[in-house]
Parts: structure tokens; C-alpha cells; sequence
């Protein structure tokens, strides 16, 4: 299964040294056990079109073996850090996980 996360930061967390801080939690989130793959990214530059959501400013996709190894990550001391550490700099997060 894939899992798919995008996140909006905060304005005030768009600084450079704010992004290097973000990016190695999204790191962190990569190197869970239960993780058989995956990365992190920002928009591509490709053209404008009228389906295209440019809004968000960091994807996180990770794929699993199983939906199993999908819940063991959500409880993994690692995804707990992630998200206790980094929940101030977004201001929306979207959650889209494919079978």
C-alpha cells in the first residue's frame, strides 16, 4: 500500500533554517522499520493546469508490504518524534493512503 502526505507549512516556518529542520523529521519518517520504500519532494515544475494542486509545500510517500506494516508505522516511536516535533510548522496536512 502507498501512503501519501502532503503538507501546508505555516508561513512563519517557510525559512530556510525551518525547512532543514522539517526535512530531517520527514528523513526520520523514511527510515521506520515497517517502511519498505518511499521519499519526500516538493512541487514539480511542471505546467499549470486546472487539476494540478500546487498549493501544498512537502510530500511524504512511503509504501508498505501490508496494511500491518502500515498501522506498525503510525505507532513507531520515530513517527511519535516526527510528529511531536514538527506539528507546529503545518498549518494543514491531507492524508491520501492507496491499496
Amino acid at each position: 500500500m502507498q501512503h501519501h502526505v502532503y503538507f501546508w507549512l505555516k508561513e512563519e516556518k517557510k525559512t530556510a533554517e525551518a525547512r532543514a529542520e522539517f526535512v530531517k523529521g520527514l528523513e526520520l519518517c523514511k527510515n521506520v522499520p515497517s517502511v519498505a520504500g518511499g521519499s519526500w519532494g516538493i512541487s514539480a515544475a511542471t505546467p499549470e493546469r486546472p487539476v494540478t494542486d500546487k498549493s501544498w509545500d512537502y510530500a511524504l510517500y512511503l509504501s508498505f508490504d501490508s496494511v500491518e506494516e502500515h498501522n506498525a508505522y503510525q505507532v513507531d516511536p520515530d513517527h511519535d518524534v516526527f510528529v511531536d516535533s514538527c506539528k507546529d510548522f503545518w498549518e494543514k496536512v491531507t492524508i491520501m493512503d492507496v491499496e
